[in-house]
């Protein structure tokens, strides 16, 4: 979908202190050949008393502050995540929204994987397309990938979870850039990629096992074959969609953004999918931070602008993606270069 007059006015990401690869590989966490395949530096990783909702409100405001917008232009915030948010049965985005923007801002929690924070900036681009001159929306993501539950270094071969927050703030009124378009496309039928065995009638207090439950669907090696070649088919679907709506195409696009993976993963995405050089992607940030959830894109943006890697007039692809199958993608103008880099976000290392 094409989008007119809406606008990035800012960004914020608060990350905890890195904890190296080599440091995991040592202590036995972390499998030695699939450390050499993933061919991270460190992962970012947060103490148990920092929850979720809390990283978000840092996020929301770092990014209202540089916007610099009043809180009350806010019509909208939309939380995102993939795993625990501190409270069972709980309103985390009302939490953030209340902490960050105001009282009575309406507030809703997307849960679609790591495709839910794309996911979430193009509804919030609906909301604005119809909103006043003033209108702004905020998306945010967060989660904390705590152990036992979560076995960070090994429960997903090919990804490292690592604990942060991100928040994106669209605008009605201006900012550094402009959304020029989003596509969404999906497959369904792969949600059975990442199912298991079947359902279960209560939450279990096992640890997270989705490499076990991605074996039980490859036991049939060539309904594997399709349901990757059907993956790629909807990637392929949402990124030229969302080149064509933007008037442009990969050659003309400064950098990519994908979902922060290992290595070879990110070689199958950048090169096998897209036909990119590694150097445009956003490989040089996955690997110093690791898989964010649902806030790889808007933390690989964030990173691309406060280390002055884009000027003004570059375009951004962002391409999302998560297990169900869908994927979301944005393409991002900037119109400004925005002095970010005078204020951090990451806590000491």
């Amino acid at each position: 979908m094409r989008w007119e007059g809406v606008h990035v006015a800012g960004t914020g990401v608060w990350l905890p202190g890195p904890v190296t690869a080599r440091s995991a590989m040592d202590s036995g966490h972390y499998d030695p050949e699939q450390c050499a395949a993933d061919d991270l530096l460190s992962v970012r990783v947060a103490d148990e008393e920092t929850a979720p909702p809390e990283m978000a409100v840092q996020a929301a405001t770092t990014a209202l502050k540089r916007s610099g917008l009043d809180a009350g232009d806010v019509e909208l915030l939309v939380h995102t995540c993939i795993w625990f948010q501190g409270v069972d049965m709980w309103p985390a985005a009302s939490y953030i929204a209340g902490h960050a923007v105001g009282a009575h801002v309406p507030a809703f929690g997307l849960r679609q994987e790591c495709n839910a924070g794309l996911a979430a900036v193009e509804l919030a681009a609906r909301h604005l397309a119809g909103a006043g001159p003033t209108a702004a929306a905020v998306v945010t993501s967060a989660d904390r990938f705590g152990e036992p539950l979560i076995r960070r270094w090994s429960s997903e071969p090919g990804f490292v979870y690592a604990d942060g927050a991100t928040a994106l703030l669209l605008s009605r009124r201006g900012g550094f850039a402009r959304l020029l378009s989003t596509a969404t496309e999906a497959d369904n039928s792969l949600e059975a990629v990442v199912r298991g065995s079947g359902f279960r009638p209560n939450p279990t207090s096992e640890p997270l096992d989705l490499a076990g439950r991605l074996g039980h669907y490859a036991q049939d090696a060539a309904r594997l074959r399709g349901a990757t070649e059907r993956l790629s088919a909807t990637v392929k679907r949402a990124v030229a969609r969302a080149l064509a709506d933007a008037d442009t195409d990969m050659e003309s696009v400064a950098r990519v953004v994908v979902p922060a993976s290992g290595r070879s993963r990110m070689d199958w995405q950048v090169q096998t999918l897209f036909g990119i050089p590694l150097a445009k992607s956003s490989w040089d940030f996955a690997r110093q931070a690791g898989h964010l959830g649902a806030g790889d894109q808007t933390a690989g943006f964030d990173h691309l602008v406060a280390t002055g890697a884009l000027r003004g007039g570059d375009k951004v692809l962002l391409v999302g993606g998560g297990s169900g199958f869908t994927c979301t993608c944005a393409v991002i103008e900037l119109t400004d270069e925005p002095r970010y880099g005078t204020e951090s976000t990451e806590t000491p290392s």
